[in-house]
């Protein structure tokens, strides 16, 4: 793990020279926003709906028995906003977008695609990893502003459904305990999640060495290692902005 980490911050520094080098073509990198965040959308939403209805299933029976009931909505959003929608989106992203970008960069390598593109004289990590990083970066929170309004309505609708908490009542709440300071917290979440799940699979696809088997291997090593380095870039953010 030290030495795959290593390699992650050697293959970034790498990326941010091309990127300055300005040899990024725009189209690259809007394919890649639309293969990363575009196409996971639709699990994202569903995701963040449904984390949405299960925790106003289990806080709004219990704020309701004991008169708290006006505080339903601003639990759901704070938790929404703070924790689920930039963590299970950038987890769906991983499971999707991520083991796809760890298996393309892998399958190249095993092919020797990696080699000829060295034969023209082009940096292979600024032309394989820079479009994807900066890609996750700036579409990644897009999503999960989306999905951020999708939960809280995920929860509004199962409070009104499960207990008849009037929209009004809980919309108030929402308003009530929404701080933009949270909001800003969860789009440097998400943009971090964003850059790091990119880096971390096309740093495990670039490695993948050997055939078709090893590239599996590679795809499967790629979404265990980058949910354990997000988790624990969640852990850090968490802990330098809310301890």
């Amino acid at each position: 793990m030290i030495s795959f980490f290593g390699l992650c911050v050697k293959y970034l520094y790498s990326s941010i020279k091309y990127l300055f080098s300005g040899q990024v073509r725009f189209k690259s990198v809007l394919n890649q926003a639309a293969a990363i965040s575009y196409d996971s959308l639709p699990i994202s939403m569903i995701i963040s709906f449904i984390a949405a209805a299960v925790i106003a299933i289990q806080v709004a029976k219990q704020f309701l028995m004991s008169g708290a009931d006006s505080y339903i909505g601003g639990t759901i959003a704070v938790v929404i906003i703070r924790e689920i929608a930039p963590g299970f989106t950038a987890l769906a992203i991983g499971a999707r977008a991520g083991t796809s970008i760890s298996a393309e960069i892998a399958n190249m390598q095993v092919t020797s695609q990696v080699d000829a593109i060295k034969t023209l004289k082009v940096d292979p990590i600024g032309y394989y990893f820079t479009p994807r990083i900066l890609a996750g970066i700036i579409t990644v929170p897009m999503v999960v502003i989306i999905t951020e309004v999708i939960g809280i309505l995920g929860g509004m609708l199962v409070s009104a459904a499960t207990i008849g908490l009037h929209p009004n009542r809980y919309v108030n709440s929402v308003w009530l305990w929404l701080n933009t300071r949270d909001i800003y917290i969860s789009l440097f979440k998400a943009a971090v999640f964003g850059g790091l799940v990119a880096l971390v699979c096309a740093t495990q696809g670039y490695t993948a060495k050997g055939g078709a088997k090893d590239v599996g291997i590679s795809t499967t090593q790629a979404a265990i290692k980058s949910t354990i380095y997000m988790l624990i870039a969640d852990f850090l953010i968490n802990l330098i902005f809310y301890l």
